[in-house]
């Protein structure tokens, strides 16, 4: 099977390597503005456009039925386009900014939350810990991941009240 000229084994790895970066940038913006007050515009465009990316490359896999990451896909995609309207249609004016960084939180959430899945999958030292992703080491990584998350959303939502974009 061939997508876009690509086989299937290298279009994953196209899709692996936007989700990676996808993922660093968010944590760059974020980190950045959670813990430095700094709004980094080009870490954010990247982010955006790379978040935008995985979900729409995570459609042109072969449809096997509703998944947890067609659901995903769906959530992320409408957080992203509530998003790009506070970002450019309303420029952040007033309560539109806590508005784009909260989808935009809960679209890089999302994007760890199957980053956790897919490493527990892929890498063999975890996947030899959670064969089946039911384990209970896949629960603490994901909770421990979702306290990191909501401490750092917490800290931008709490940065951004007097940040100028």
């Amino acid at each position: 099977m061939m997508m876009f000229g690509l086989s299937l084994a290298a279009f994953t790895d196209l899709h692996t390597v936007i989700s990676l970066v996808a993922i660093a940038a968010g944590l760059i913006f974020f980190g950045a503005l959670a813990f430095g007050g700094r709004w980094l515009w080009a870490a954010n465009m990247l982010f955006l456009a790379f978040t935008i990316l995985t979900s729409a490359t995570g459609f042109l896999f072969p449809l096997v039925g509703v998944t947890p990451a067609v659901i995903f896909g769906v959530i992320s995609l409408i957080l992203l386009a509530l998003s790009l309207y506070a970002l450019f249609a309303v420029r952040l004016a007033g309560r539109w900014r806590i508005v784009y960084l909260a989808t935009a939180l809960i679209a890089q959430w999302l994007n760890m939350v199957v980053l956790v899945v897919q490493s527990f999958q892929k890498v063999p030292a975890l996947h030899a810990l959670a064969p089946t992703g039911a384990e209970p080491a896949v629960l603490v990584a994901q909770g421990i991941m979702l306290v990191l998350v909501a401490f750092a959303a917490w800290r931008t939502l709490w940065r951004a009240r007097g940040v100028a974009a």
